[in-house]
């Protein structure tokens, strides 16, 4: 299945795109692999992969090489391919998951046999009952739970030439089969010895498989949340005139579709009938709703709000708002760039360090007496070789990196953020540009009384009493900001009488025997009200952002009344420190030039895009990265998720919309924006422990390997070695706090 989204066409003629979600990832290294056996296919032009969300975007030439070639080689690889972000792969992502939760249960049973058989022989002698019982254990978790790792994994890596930790831990386990099998014929090789290493490695490495398949799977479930916006029915308005709920895959393009107050709207379309005021902000990032006319297009998903209307249905399916920022959030994850985690560095050289250290031994031991004496020392090459593969297995290696992350993200939680993935303490240290949204990041989200101006004898306070008795009717959200206003003031407000709305332009009644009128000033004109020389204090107030609502009393202007989405109490603050950390701050919105402009200067930030666009965003983030700068991102609606998962790191505002919050490595609980320095302090320090519990842990594997190439470490010392350095590993790890305590109460409510 080709996917090829309006926003991103093919940049060559013929060349097509195809997105596949892949199952069974669990290393930076899997990428690698994948990249280079899908480049070697005759056709394929390029191949973009996220081990973040198992996804990958292959752009090929059908015309020489076909879908099912690419599905093939991926499967021969040893993973799944199956078509991103439809309803039918959830159901699969479970099974794979609930599959891999069984072989890891049935692994820690193995484990626990092949202790005890351990202990026993520690006891008792290595009878040939306890080895063979080893074996029997070794046998069946090889042929078992753990075949795919090595006849289909390991074996097609090997094929394509591709060294990867399933090519180690297969070569681990077999060498520790074939020198167990020796061993029952030549007594010199502890036979129960290497059966256990081989129980041991394919253990170890199908619990850790189970914990990658975990957090993949739950993260690839994030676009459901977008499509559930998506209202189940919609009021279809009939040719009869009758009204009756239908499935949306009924509605067809055309049809006449009713709205109710407070109800979501169902599809893309146009205002036929009535008027409204309509929440777009999780949409655009408008935080003041926006009036609805005739003829006047709504999204799907948004918000109605203060009125109900007819809309007649432009746009269904795949071609509606929400299923174009779908699209998009998928491809940013396949085109979000990958971090390749220090541990897969570190492997990338460490795999065929093992491989060459293993020939080594070899040819140590077998040409070496040779040469020296006439006469090769095979059983010591052998058993010199095989114990290398068996020591080489970097069980240690492969958790120091969770370990650092569980203790850094328990640390997390404690000062109000949450580090929802592993690569987000590796990005924020190398992060240079921070882009942040302004509704809902910078600002609160929501309209509030920013400034009353009066016109003739009414102070401020009985200006704002007025309005607010006249508009004590209106359900229009800037009508609710200004009831509010007075609220808080308590002011007073009186019963208004005769209240008249005209929907999306202002509202008029009559207050203790006073006419009044508050709306648009286009509105308050209309009613008689000569703004003339208001014109110019209401264009200075538009310019700095805010949207002006007239107050006339008895025909004559009385008041401006000035609303705008306030800016956080920390913004500016957050801002200052995050450049004092060496970070440049951009701001994105989908709001309009004037407010952008003035939002951005009164936080002191110098660099800002408006009117952007959900695609727009994530193509901004795309421009940034092209330039070369590690981009994080602030945001938290709808039209931010997009960019969100393009970013390498991405930061959502806990009181965001769950697209927004599942899309992100970062989420700030409180909302509280002083957190993101906090933050990035908490990701260095926990990269540096990530840095110390490798290097514990590549000593003892270093070591160990360095020490099997003489040929006389027996495999229980792999064992020993192994819990040596898993246990420096925990005490390293959960050893004192990464961050001070003074830092958490900066900024702090």
């Amino acid at each position: 299945m080709s996917i090829r989204t309006p926003e991103t066409p093919p940049q060559e003629s013929g060349i097509e795109k195809l997105q596949l979600k892949v199952g069974g990832m669990h290393c930076s290294l899997c990428t690698e692999s994948i990249h280079k056996g899908l480049t070697q296919l005759d056709g394929v032009e390029d191949a973009r992969v996220s081990i973040a969300h198992e996804e990958t975007l292959v752009r090929y030439d059908p015309t020489r090489v076909i879908e099912s070639d690419i599905r093939r080689t991926l499967e021969d690889l040893g993973y799944t391919a199956r078509a991103p972000d439809q309803a039918e792969i959830f159901a699969e992502e479970e099974r794979e998951l609930a599959a891999a939760r069984r072989k890891a249960m049935l692994s820690g049973g193995f484990l626990f046999g092949a202790s005890a058989l351990m202990v026993a022989m520690l006891f008792l002698g290595a009878s040939i009952y306890l080895i063979a019982a080893m074996g029997v254990l070794a046998l069946t978790m090889f042929f078992g739970p753990a075949r795919f790792i090595v006849f289909r994994n390991g074996f097609q890596s090997i094929r394509r030439g591709i060294l990867n930790q399933d090519v180690l831990v297969s070569a681990a386990a077999l060498g520790g089969l074939l020198e167990g099998s020796v061993g029952l014929l030549v007594p010199a090789f502890p036979a129960g010895g290497f059966f256990g290493a081989t129980v041991f490695v394919l253990g170890f490495h199908l619990i850790g498989g189970y914990a990658s398949v975990l957090v993949h799977v739950r993260a690839s479930q994030s676009v459901r949340k977008l499509l559930d916006l998506e209202p189940p029915t919609a009021r279809r308005i009939e040719e009869d005139g009758a009204e009756r709920d239908v499935p949306l895959e009924e509605l067809f393009v055309g049809d006449l579709v009713r709205v109710r107050p407070g109800g979501r709207i169902p599809v893309d379309g146009a205002v036929e009938e009535g008027s409204s005021a309509v929440d777009e902000s999780l949409i655009t990032g408008e935080s003041i709703p926006q009036d609805k006319l005739e003829s006047d297009e709504v999204i799907g998903g948004s918000l109605n709000q203060a009125g109900g209307f007819v809309m007649r249905v432009t746009r269904l399916g795949e071609d509606t708002f929400l299923r174009n920022v779908a699209r998009q959030v998928a491809e940013a994850r396949a085109l979000k760039p990958n971090v390749l985690r220090l541990v897969d560095r570190i492997l990338l050289v460490f795999v065929p360090a093992v491989f060459g250290a293993a020939a080594l031994g070899f040819l140590l031991w077998s040409v070496g007496p040779w040469i020296w004496a006439g006469q090769p020392d095979v059983a010591r090459a052998a058993f010199a070789a095989l114990s290398v593969l068996v020591m080489g297995y970097p069980c240690a290696l492969g958790m120091a990196t969770p370990l650092a992350i569980i203790r850094g993200s328990s640390e997390a939680a404690e000062r109000g953020f949450l580090m929802r993935s592993g690569e987000a303490f590796h990005v924020f240290k190398s992060v240079k540009k921070i882009v942040l949204d302004k509704t809902g990041t910078l600002t609160h989200g929501e309209p509030a009384v920013a400034e009353i101006i009066s016109l003739n004898r009414y102070g401020e306070h009985e200006a704002l009493r007025l309005a607010a008795a006249a508009e004590g009717g209106s359900e229009h959200p800037l009508a609710k900001a200004v009831v509010s206003a007075a609220e808080e003031r308590e002011l007073g407000v009186t019963q208004a009488r005769d209240f008249r709305a005209a929907p999306g332009m202002g509202v008029t009644a009559g207050v203790e025997g006073r006419s009044v009128a508050v709306g648009s000033p286009r509105f308050v004109e209309g009613e008689g009200a000569n703004l003339a020389s208001a014109h110019d204090r209401i264009e200075d107030l538009q310019a700095a952002g805010n949207t002006v609502v007239v107050l006339a009393v008895d025909g004559a202007p009385a008041a401006l009344v000035a609303l705008a989405d306030r800016v956080k109490e920390d913004a500016k603050e957050t801002v200052e420190r995050l450049e004092a950390a060496g970070l440049e701050p951009v701001m994105l919105t989908g709001d309009n030039e004037r407010t952008a402009k003035a939002v951005a200067q009164e936080v002191g930030i110098a660099e800002y895009r408006a009117e952007v666009l959900p695609q727009d965003k994530a193509e901004a983030v795309r421009d940034l990265q092209r330039q070369g700068y590690r981009v994080a991102i602030v945001g938290d609606g709808i039209n931010d998720a997009p960019a969100l998962m393009q970013a390498d790191l991405g930061i959502a505002i806990g009181a965001g919309t769950d697209i927004a919050l599942e899309t992100a490595d970062i989420v700030l609980v409180g909302g509280r924006l002083g957190t993101l320095v906090e933050a990035r302090e908490l990701a260095g320090r926990s990269y540096g422990l990530t840095v110390r519990n490798l290097a514990l842990a590549l000593a003892f594997n270093g070591v160990g390997v360095l020490a099997a190439i003489t040929g006389l470490v027996a495999p229980v010392w792999a064992m020993l070695a192994m819990a040596a350095s898993v246990s420096l590993v925990l005490t390293n790890s959960f050893a004192g706090r990464l961050l001070p305590s003074y830092l958490g109460e900066q900024g702090g409510d």
